[in-house]
């Protein structure tokens, strides 16, 4: 099914078998997959006849039953059409009875179905290809009809027969054309379905509806000359058949006309649209045409006296009051006050009934107050309010009309910051309220009246008027909004605390929904938000913090978050910076950590959700980072702590675009924590607690190295020994841990061609540092670093000297005795080449030299009793040593010489080592105490014993 093959007819037999018995609705959409990709594979060679009928009758039955099943079938209408398509083309390609009538009509039926189902689709090319099927079949039927024709009557019936299936193609490709842009086909094949209709009169309703349909289409995409053609020609065929189509749908038509020339925009079209709605009102009557009629009135700038006349025939219509009123707002907000103020007095004296009448006072006191005429307005108000406490009452719908009308000029006020004035109102509204104290929106009206209160400086009154709403609603997080408010205000922080607990149980317990001041767009936590601003503006820092720890936690919006979080931070911060060392400084800082932390998490979770505020969130990112910095820096003390908050930083600036300050600042953290973690695990008190912070110094260097190697390539970085770093931290880590890589590791180490004398000094001190004990490494970085001193110029005899003591000491270590073989040899080059050295320079320190005298004596008293022959050779370069000494010589000379007789006599004359005479005679050479002024030894002192 992948790829394309021949399908043979055995192939789609069965399957079109099996699926129209079963339904075999799980593999339903790949079998119409299948079909439709390969039907232009299907093999076409000559079959026995036997096959084409069946074939034939195959493609029939999946016809019928894609047709009868489509509703129950669980596929989409572009799968339908597929399975149409494929019928019909093997159809087309088998059918052995096309030259039948019966079959041709069939196909035709068949290509116009299977071209409007990929039409309805939004498929059009592949719809034409079907339809001009259809109407090439037509052609072949009309002449097979012609043909078969023996009477006129017949003759007539049989043009009828096809015209409808010419009418019908027509009309779908005219909607096909409309689909692909193309104008002009689509109106020369509906003009051409519009001259059959005198053959077609049945086909009128279709016709008119369609062309209506094009002309919605084409209207919304702003196609006004096609749309407007379309609707003319809906219009006019409408007409050729009043019993047809209701004058209500011409109407319809003809105020969609006059709403496309009125969109049109253009001075030449505006009589047209005046035209045509005028024909719509007088096909059939409709608010709908008379409120158009207004519109254009007014779009063509028509004088006072005219709108006056259209406004009068409205009445003279007796058109219901809503609609009036309608007419009156539009013309009022269209700002002609003197036709809307005049038609107002002219239908209130229309409308007799009272309540009618009662709705034109409300409407009216409404447009005075939106035309900034309060004066009157008071007046019409105040007379309502009398009637309505004394003699009329008015209904609950025409209360909360006036309630409205009062609350919206109110709130005006209220954002004017003229608070006096919505105080004004909103004791209108409390008035209306009188008579029905339990309605929870008189609770609403108090919260408004105490914010007012509030802003006027007026705590007593708003005190009064946020107790009374509390009193009938305590549980209302506006009502605690305000006692909030009120608390802070008056400077009683306890209070201010308890409202803020009261208020994170409101938010997590209550689903607000409030009108008034707030509206629903006010989401929860805004309020709490408002409560922040407000304590922070009145200098209550501890109770803004409090309610921020409540606001980050239960946000759900990640920007809330961070504000809450930034806004904490630099609230507690300067506070930190100025304690002492103390416990609750320590607190503070796990305070601040936690928020850090938290913002982290944040960005976590949101960072790549909206990419509309990318910017705003990478300088929150930053933000936070360079505070974690600047808390690591003052945490100097607590390596810990400092490690920590480095790490935060280093986590949030991944967050941010990479430059080269930032790597720096990266690389800086990385480095911190590593060697944190190292010297903690150093100090470690149990195996496994060491292996774990070393491991954790080992992830932290591998991600620090490759941080080192990115800013490496954005500048010349050679005076930074970060790298050389990075390598002794992970060196230590793999000889502590007896790491499995290390040797690997190493290979590319001695092949560094920078490496430098301190890093090959320190690993050597590391590799056996213990836990680690790696002597070998050792030796190879002491080689490498005697040779880099060997080779400078001029050589630097101390250091020269201090590396060959540590090699030697390496390979002869204080128990003598357990000296390998192999590595005598060795030990005497490097003493032949300190002997070399100490002939060609000077300045080589007398304490070393001394040294390596003792060390080749021992190692000469070892070969003897060894029974070996090269004691006296190792006693001879023990003379050398001697003969090079200052002013120690004379300490050692005569007991050297002495000790050399002797051995030699021994040699000599071959007398047992263990004997008592010669335990006695060649005794240790014992070095004397260190000279204050010497150079020290990296690894041991010169003492050594036989």
């Amino acid at each position: 099914m992948d790829g394309i093959v021949d399908l043979c007819f055995m192939d789609f037999k069965e399957i079109i078998e099996t699926l129209i018995i079963t339904g075999n609705s799980w593999r339903l959409h790949e079998i119409i997959n299948r079909f439709f990709k390969n039907i232009s594979n299907v093999n076409r060679e000559p079959l026995a006849e036997i096959q084409n009928i069946q074939i034939e009758e195959i493609a029939v039955n999946l016809w019928n039953w894609t047709v009868t099943k489509r509703i129950e079938l669980p596929v989409s209408e572009s799968q339908t059409a597929k399975l149409c398509y494929f019928a019909c083309k093997l159809i087309c390609m088998y059918g052995i009875s096309v030259s039948s009538e019966d079959a041709i009509q069939r196909q035709i039926l068949m290509n116009m179905k299977t071209g409007k189902e990929w039409l309805d689709t939004g498929n059009a090319p592949i719809a034409d290809e079907f339809f001009q099927a259809a109407m090439a079949d037509l052609e072949k039927l009309y002449v097979k009809l012609v043909q078969s024709c023996y009477t006129e009557a017949n003759l007539i019936m049989h043009k009828i027969t096809v015209e409808k299936g010419i009418f019908r193609v027509l009309s779908y490709q005219a909607e096909s054309a409309v689909a692909q842009g193309d104008f002009q086909k689509a109106s020369i094949c509906a003009l051409r379905c519009k001259d059959m209709l005198m053959r077609l009169p049945e086909m009128t309703g279709y016709l008119q509806v369609l062309c209506y349909n094009l002309g919605v289409e084409t209207g919304k995409q702003n196609k006004y000359k096609e749309s407007s053609f379309w609707l003319r020609q809906s219009y006019e065929i409408g007409k050729m058949d009043k019993d047809s189509v209701e004058p209500e749908m011409l109407a319809k038509v003809l105020r969609l006309l006059a709403t496309v020339y009125l969109e049109w925009d253009d001075k030449e079209y505006y009589n047209k649209a005046l035209i045509a709605v005028l024909l719509a009102n007088k096909e059939h009557l409709d608010p709908a045409g008379l409120f158009l009629k207004m519109r254009i009135l007014m779009k063509g700038k028509t004088c006072n006296e005219e709108l006056l006349e259209a406004v009068m025939e409205i009445v003279h219509l007796a058109m219901p009051l809503e609609f009036c009123l309608n007419i009156t707002q539009f013309l009022i907000d269209n700002k002609r006050d003197f036709v809307g103020f005049r038609f107002l007095r002219i239908i209130s004296g229309h409308f007799k009934l009272a309540e009618d009448s009662k709705k034109i006072v409300l409407f009216y006191i409404g447009m005075l107050l939106q035309k900034d005429k309060d004066l009157i307005a008071k007046e019409k108000i105040e007379e309502i309010l009398t009637d309505h406490q004394t003699r009329s009452p008015l209904a609950r719908d025409l209360v909360n009309w006036l309630h409205s009308i009062l609350w919206g000029k109110a709130t005006r006020s209220f954002k004017e910051q003229n608070y006096t004035d919505a105080l004004h109102w909103y004791s209108y509204s409390l008035k209306l309220y009188e008579c029905d104290q339990e309605d929870l929106d008189l609770v609403k009206l108090k919260r408004n009246m105490a914010s007012c209160y509030l802003h006027l400086k007026q705590l007593d009154k708003a005190k009064e008027a946020v107790a009374e709403a509390e009193q009938q609603d305590p549980t209302n997080i506006f009502t605690q909004f305000y006692i909030f408010k009120i608390a802070i205000m008056e400077k009683n922080s306890d209070r201010a605390l308890q409202v803020v607990s009261t208020l994170k149980k409101l938010l997590t317990n209550e689903e607000l929904d409030d009108d008034g001041l707030f509206n629903s767009e006010v989401s929860p936590t805004k309020i709490l938000s408002l409560a922040i601003q407000f304590a922070l503006e009145n200098g209550q820092q501890f109770v803004a913090g409090k309610a921020l720890e409540y606001l980050f936690q239960l946000s759900e919006d990640p920007k809330e978050v961070l504000e809450a979080l930034k806004c904490l931070v630099r609230i507690i911060l300067p506070q930190v910076s100025q304690m002492p060392e103390s416990e609750n400084r320590k607190k503070e800082m796990d305070r601040l950590l936690t928020y850090l932390n938290t913002a982290l998490l944040k960005f976590s979770q949101y960072f790549d959700e909206d990419t509309s505020t990318l910017d705003s969130r990478v300088n929150d990112a930053n933000w936070f980072r360079k505070i974690a910095w600047n808390l690591a820096l003052q945490s100097e003390k607590d390596l810990e702590t400092m490690k920590t908050f480095f790490m935060v930083s280093y986590k949030l600036s991944l967050f941010c675009p990479s430059d080269q300050g930032l790597l720096i600042a990266q690389k800086t953290c990385l480095l911190v924590a590593a060697a944190v973690d190292l010297e903690q695990g150093r100090k470690a008190t149990t195996t496994s607690e060491q292996v774990m912070l070393l491991r954790k110094s080992l992830e932290q260097t591998q991600k620090c190295k490759i941080v080192w190697n990115r800013l490496k390539q954005t500048g010349d970085f050679a005076g930074d020994d970060c790298g050389a770093m990075l390598l002794l931290y992970e060196f230590e880590v793999k000889t502590k841990t007896n790491d499995p890589s290390l040797y690997s590791f190493l290979d590319s180490v001695w092949t560094m061609p920078d490496l430098e004398s301190r890093t090959l000094e320190t690993m050597a001190l590391l590799a056996m540092d213990k836990p680690a004990h790696y002597p070998t490494i050792a030796r190879k970085a002491l080689k490498k670093l005697l040779l880099i001193h060997k080779n400078k110029e001029p050589i630097d005899v101390l250091k020269y000297s201090e590396c060959m003591h540590n090699l030697i000491d390496l390979l002869v270590s204080d128990g003598i005795s357990s000296t390998i073989p192999y590595s005598l040899k060795e030990i005497w080059i490097h003493l032949k080449n300190a002997l070399s050295l100490i002939n060609q320079t000077e300045g080589y320190p007398e304490e070393e030299i001394l040294w390596l005298m003792i060390k080749s004596w021992n190692i000469g008293i070892l070969m003897y009793s060894r029974n070996d022959v090269s004691a006296k050779r190792w006693a001879d370069l023990a003379l050398d040593f001697l003969g090079h000494l200052g002013s120690l010589k004379i300490n050692y000379e005569a007991k050297v010489n002495l000790l050399y007789a002797n051995l030699m006599e021994a040699l000599d004359k071959r007398w047992e080592l263990r004997s008592a005479e010669m335990t006695e005679r060649l005794k240790a050479l014992a070095a004397p105490p260190e000279d204050p002024g010497s150079v020290p030894s990296t690894q041991t002192t010169a003492h050594n014993h036989l």
